[in-house]
């Protein structure tokens, strides 16, 4: 096997399917990238067994073949070279891999790529286009609430929930949850809820492009296309719980205010707030609203006032900073609008503001106040 590739085009896609691969794992195959050359086209493959990732290079093939190779000191040498040009020759008998420069040579072993698992090969049933930018937004709205989990899987990913003309993921840890309506899809050929892994989803966002991204869905597994990259992940079998429930519909009291002021006040103020519960005080009257914590183990408090708009009955009421600051940190309005109703039951946060065609709306729940 053999073929000459800029270094600096071959970092770009290493740098996009390195993702995928496991930094250790119990079968060591897969710590290794699988190099398929086809006259002048090179296919990266990686996988974890749950998602898989596929990338096609131009390069000037001279020797047909494939191979693994190890995908972190690879990366490594890549990464450290200026822009030049390697010959890369690979001895599929010895599995004996050497990159070589016009000032230097580098070998690695590589391993055969018989050992490499099979990628299966997907049929997709239904599918749909979401422009990349768009996509790239979702995932960075919802990802970040998904649950760690493990034992209630279906947390661990987004739900996507698909009709006609409407596009929603939602994601929840059980104390915070984000729901995100799009309706700028165009006709969709997929009607059907999925639960797509946060992995998989952070893969997609760090890799997908400006254009256009096709979804395309099976019974097990969903695929994304996006340029000359494909990634292809189980989904969570799993039922998702029934978010709808746990969304208030009957706040009466609503909170306008300038969402960087506030998330600037629950940072200081959280650094002196209990390094158990991370808990902040909202105070809120009309006019005004009171941001403060005391860690009572070391006798630390901080409090700040900030300006606000309030409709409704004063209310005290206390969450944990860093769900809020997490919150904050996720929208991109001038101002954002809380909506509450008792200190123990959820409040929910959304741009005073909505873009087009969005619904963005985020909910925390509430931590019992400090007597």
């Amino acid at each position: 096997m053999k073929f000459t590739v800029a270094s600096n085009d071959l970092q770009k896609v290493l740098t996009r399917i390195i993702g995928v691969v496991p930094s250790k794992s119990t079968l060591p195959i897969l710590e290794n990238i699988l190099f398929d050359l086809k006259k002048n086209t090179l296919r990266l493959s990686a996988t974890d067994l749950e998602v898989s990732m596929a990338a096609v290079l131009d390069v000037k093939g001279s020797e047909d073949g494939s191979i693994t190779v190890p995908a972190k000191r690879l990366m490594e040498t890549i990464r450290a070279l200026t822009d030049v040009s390697i010959i890369f020759v690979a001895d599929l008998s010895s599995n004996k891999v050497k990159m070589i420069t016009e000032t230097g040579e580098y070998t690695l072993m590589g391993e055969s790529s018989e050992e490499f698992p099979t990628i299966p090969q997907f049929k997709g049933e239904d599918q749909i286009v979401v422009d990349g930018n768009q996509l790239r937004r979702i995932i960075g709205r919802t990802n970040f609430s998904v649950s760690t989990d493990e034992l209630r899987p279906a947390m661990t990913g987004v739900l996507f929930q698909v009709s006609q003309k409407e596009f929603r993921a939602i994601a929840t840890d059980g104390h915070r949850l984000v729901r995100f309506k799009y309706a700028g899809l165009k006709q969709a050929k997929l009607t059907k809820d999925i639960i797509i892994p946060a992995k998989a989803l952070n893969l997609v966002a760090r890799t997908s492009e400006e254009a256009e991204s096709t979804i395309t869905v099976n019974t097990s597994h969903v695929q994304f296309s996006f340029g000359t990259v494909v990634l292809t992940s189980r989904l969570i079998e799993e039922n998702y719980p029934n978010y709808e429930s746990v969304i208030p519909l009957d706040h009466d009291k609503t909170l306008t205010v300038n969402r960087e002021l506030l998330l600037g006040s629950v940072r200081r103020v959280a650094l002196y707030s209990s390094t158990t519960t991370h808990q902040v005080r909202f105070s809120v009257k009309k006019g005004e609203m009171k941001i403060a914590a005391e860690d009572i183990d070391f006798g630390g408090e901080a409090r700040e006032k900030i300006h606000c708009r309030f409709e409704g009955d004063e209310i005290e009421i206390g969450f944990n900073s860093n769900y809020v600051i997490d919150i904050l940190s996720h929208i991109d309005a001038d101002e954002v609008t809380f909506k509450m109703s008792t200190p123990v039951r959820a409040a929910t946060i959304s741009p005073t503001t909505q873009k087009e065609n969005e619904d963005v709306l985020m909910l925390v729940m509430p931590v019992r106040l400090n007597a």
